[in-house]
């Protein structure tokens, strides 16, 4: 226990005293920072320049169809700043260019048609006609139609009834929380899980070329080397996860409106609950892979062929999140109670379903018992292997040499 302990103390050590982690975490922070920041920088724009974001809309009614019924666009808050005004083709085209306005609705009656000209100054890819606006435009013609047809007010009414909709579902668990919340959360555990887990390789393989492993291996066993490195790099995933999301809850509260955070960030369903189960999910996922790659880390001999031994851990490692995140659009389906189990998605997953409310204290012990399982047989594995492979400074071990390594007695 006690060279378990310094292995684990010199690895998280050496790794938060280099300036690659001390560099990447004052970006992260900074990004963290200026990302909250974001709609102060907009209101400062917006208090430099009363009428930023909304734009200058005219609209001309070449024939009068509206019967200057027109005015009532001015009451609706659609984001523009409406002018009625029935001003010439040549006005348009100077007040465009000169940036007086921004668009023009042009409204003239073509034999048995309406045509509506959408004109800007100039279109990018990304421009669209405003479908809302022209829809208001259609129930007013309509309204004016029925009133020349003699119709009263109230008879125009019943024909804009407005539908109430509403969804339901014939399932007893219903799905409840912020979905996009639980996908940045995913997000986020991903992230944090793979990039310490990589570490764990990274190292491996920089000790067998300077040959400091075998200093190691002499004072120690191989085991407490891989669940030593395994637990230093971890303790500095937590830290590092632990400062970024304290800071991004400071920030938050500090920049952003509460009406503003309970739109953006609702956290009403951050229960300790569900901080537990983020945090255990979080251990055994980085566990998980963790220990895969100290297994590729001890098959190489050379840096520049860990990126190749480590391929096909990286690629469980995406599909066990994409499994997740893209299941997370219907939760309650089969396919995301399966994602919740399977040992290479369930930390990305099970958290998500904790959160919507869908997964019992049953469902979660059944999932960390199979998480657990599958990390008892692959540390078993790894350290098999690692104690026969990580004095070899040949060639990169190959699947079959590993089988034969991990069947030997020896």
């Amino acid at each position: 226990m006690k060279d378990l302990f310094i292995v684990a103390k010199y690895t998280f050590e050496e790794l938060i005293k280099r300036k690659s982690f001390i560099i990447s975490n004052i970006v992260i922070l900074l990004i963290v920072i200026i990302g909250f920041n974001i709609p102060n920088i907009i209101n400062s724009f917006k208090n430099n320049d009363e009428d930023f974001g909304e734009r200058k809309l005219v609209i001309v009614d070449r024939n009068n169809l509206f019967e200057d019924n027109l005015e009532l666009l001015k009451q609706a808050d659609i984001g523009y700043k409406i002018e009625i005004n029935n001003i010439s083709d040549k006005e348009i085209e100077e007040k465009l260019k000169k940036e007086e306005i921004d668009e023009v609705l042009l409204i003239a009656k073509q034999e048995n048609k309406i045509e509506v000209k959408y004109i800007l100054k100039s279109i990018s890819t990304y421009t669209t006609i405003p479908d809302n606006l022209v829809s208001m435009l259609q129930g007013i013609y309509k309204d004016v139609q029925m009133k020349k047809a003699g119709l009263t007010q109230e008879q125009i009414a019943s024909f804009n009834i407005p539908f109430e909709t509403q969804m339901t579902q014939v399932e007893e668990t219903e799905a409840t929380g912020n979905v996009p919340v639980m996908m940045i959360m995913s997000l986020i555990l991903f992230y944090a899980i793979y990039f310490y887990a990589y570490q764990v390789s990274t190292s491996i393989t920089t000790e067998k070329t300077s040959k400091i492993i075998e200093t190691l291996v002499t004072s120690t066993s191989p085991r407490t080397i891989v669940l030593g490195k395994t637990i230093g790099i971890g303790l500095a995933g937590i830290m590092q996860t632990a400062i970024v999301v304290i800071v991004a809850i400071i920030c938050a509260n500090i920049f952003l409106t509460s009406e503003m955070l309970s739109a953006v960030l609702d956290l009403s369903n951050m229960t300790p609950m569900l901080a537990i189960t983020t945090i255990i999910y979080y251990i055994l996922g980085y566990s998980l892979f963790a220990l895969l790659y100290a297994l590729t880390g001890s098959t190489v001999s050379k840096p520049e062929d860990i990126q190749s031994a480590n391929g096909p851990v990286a690629i469980l490692a995406v599909i066990g999140f994409y499994l997740s995140y893209f299941t997370m659009m219907n939760p309650t389906s089969e396919l995301n109670s399966f994602a919740s189990m399977f040992p290479i998605s369930s930390p990305f997953c099970m958290p998500f379903r904790v959160m919507m409310g869908i997964a019992n204290i049953t469902d979660i012990l059944i999932s960390i018992a199979i998480l657990l399982a599958t990390i008892f047989v692959i540390a078993k594995v790894s350290i098999k292997i690692y104690s026969s492979a990580i004095l070899n400074y040949g060639s990169k071990i190959s699947l079959k040499d590993m089988i034969k390594i991990y069947k030997s007695k020896d």
